[in-house]
């Protein structure tokens, strides 16, 4: 009987088809074409270099089984590749030594002109021979040491740091990072990318915007290179895609989205995304992409308590070399709550206020600075405010933390309050005497460190310290 190339190639299909997944052999198997069969050499065709890369480097054993069943020993392939607008035609004899003796052998051969790489559609850059080589489009500013945690992203770094160490080897994969606008996910993504660009030489990243993805598509289509397009995204092995929510409502964006997805996930590669809501809110997504993003982990950036504003305020001082006056950074984190952006917007213009117009960065420049960025400032914390919640907190007469009785329940309210005025206010410790019952500023410090003291050894008293500290912003900022 004598054989076809079709029929050969449709015989080697069968065999394939039975050990590979359904994805796998739609992606790399059917765009496949048979051209001639010739001494028992079978000459395939295959769309780009790319393509060719791939079945060597990862059906090679797949491959040698089939037309060694097909053709016998004897038998080889031939690779057609199919390139640029001309359709040029380049040659690569592969010859694939099929013998039970030789088990490490692959498919080798050379390249007869070579392959015009410039034709390869790369949406970003063009291509080693051997490697994806690619400008991971990363940010080297953003990274996890800059990355301040606190109780509100303590989840989302944690699994985006196990991710940068072991690419596709954890449960996280997809990693989707979601939360509102200026909470830092664009900072987690890129810094998830530039510690597995450090700790893993040989894996290629890729941060890319879900604008300019759609944007390469859309360029992809007009040029008539959806498998360039598609086949370069699939080689790289680490990809991050920043705000996915803009994906929504447009089908074929989605579409060929969800094959890239696919193909990737089912490679072992690590797929990060970011959204400003959760997979199971985003409104105009294919159904089947939001069952695909609830695989792997969903993890949310909070709100950062006053506690982590500051020290994100205090890292960026550090940075940009600066020194600013506790009150006034404290001053600033109390009116910027719910965005980091904002935040470090406040303190890069309060710098250039203060160079430009020649003026001490004090608490009134900073209220000017703020007024830019958020519509009411809140009220500035008082010593009487502190003194009312104190006393209203313990239950005692207000005019008794001035008094001179020394019964314990009115001396601890009065020391705490002290406390307080000290920690969340600019006033002196003369001020603060003053308010409570004309006493010298010795007597405030003796209060001061009593409380301190007792902080240290009474748990309980340590929580109600805190609990009064939040209770004083919470309030002040419903007012």
């Amino acid at each position: 009987m004598v054989k076809d190339c079709v029929s050969v190639w449709d015989n080697c299909l069968q065999t394939i088809r039975r050990n590979v997944n359904v994805q796998s052999f739609k992606t790399w198997f059917e765009p496949i074409r048979p051209v001639r069969l010739e001494n028992d050499a079978l000459t395939i065709q295959v769309p780009n270099k790319f393509f060719y890369e791939w079945l060597e480097e990862h059906y090679v054993a797949l491959l040698k089984m089939t037309i060694r069943k097909e053709l016998g020993d004897l038998g080889q392939l031939e690779y057609q590749i199919l390139t640029g607008k001309q359709k040029q035609r380049q040659q690569l004899n592969k010859n694939i030594e099929i013998s039970s003796q030789e088990q490490n052998s692959s498919i080798k051969g050379n390249t007869p002109g070579g392959v015009d790489a410039a034709n390869i559609k790369n949406p970003f850059v063009i291509p080693g021979i051997r490697k994806l080589k690619v400008d991971p489009q990363l940010n080297p500013t953003y990274t996890f040491d800059s990355f301040i945690e606190g109780d509100c992203n303590r989840l989302a770094r944690s699994a985006g740091f196990a991710v940068a160490k072991k690419p596709g080897g954890t449960a996280f994969n997809p990693l989707v990072i979601f939360g509102d606008v200026g909470l830092g996910k664009t900072h987690l993504a890129h810094a998830i990318g530039n510690e597995a660009a450090k700790l893993n030489n040989n894996k290629s990243v890729l941060y890319v915007s879900s604008e300019k993805f759609t944007g390469q598509i859309i360029e992809s289509i007009k040029n008539n290179a959806v498998n360039d397009f598609v086949t370069f995204y699939q080689m790289v092995d680490v990809l991050i895609v920043d705000d996915i929510q803009f994906l929504a409502n447009k089908q074929k964006t989605q579409e060929i989205f969800f094959h890239i997805f696919n193909q990737l996930h089912q490679s072992g590669k690590q797929i990060i995304l970011t959204s400003d809501r959760p997979p199971k809110d985003l409104d105009g997504m294919e159904e089947r992409l939001i069952s695909r993003f609830k695989w792997g982990l969903s993890a949310d950036l909070q709100m950062p308590d006053f506690e982590t504003r500051v020290a994100i305020l205090e890292a960026k001082m550090n940075r940009e070399g600066v020194d600013i006056p506790s009150d006034v950074v404290e001053f600033i984190c109390y009116n910027i709550q719910n965005n980091i952006r904002e935040l470090e917007g406040v303190l890069v213009s309060l710098i250039a206020q203060s160079s430009l117009n020649r003026r001490e960065i004090d608490v009134d420049l900073a209220k000017e600075v703020i007024r830019n960025f958020v519509k009411q400032i809140n009220k500035e914390i008082t010593l009487e405010f502190i003194k009312n919640l104190v006393a209203d907190f313990f239950n005692v007469p207000v005019d008794k933390l001035g008094g001179k009785t020394r019964k314990r329940q009115f001396v601890i309210a009065r020391q705490l309050s002290m406390y307080l005025s000290k920690n969340l206010t600019d006033k002196s410790l003369k001020s603060i005497g003053e308010m409570f019952g004309g006493r010298d500023h010795s007597t405030v410090i003796y209060s001061i460190k009593t409380v301190q003291d007792l902080m240290e050894t009474d748990l309980v008293f340590k929580d109600t310290v805190a609990e009064l500290e939040k209770k004083i912003r919470l309030n002040l900022n419903e007012k």
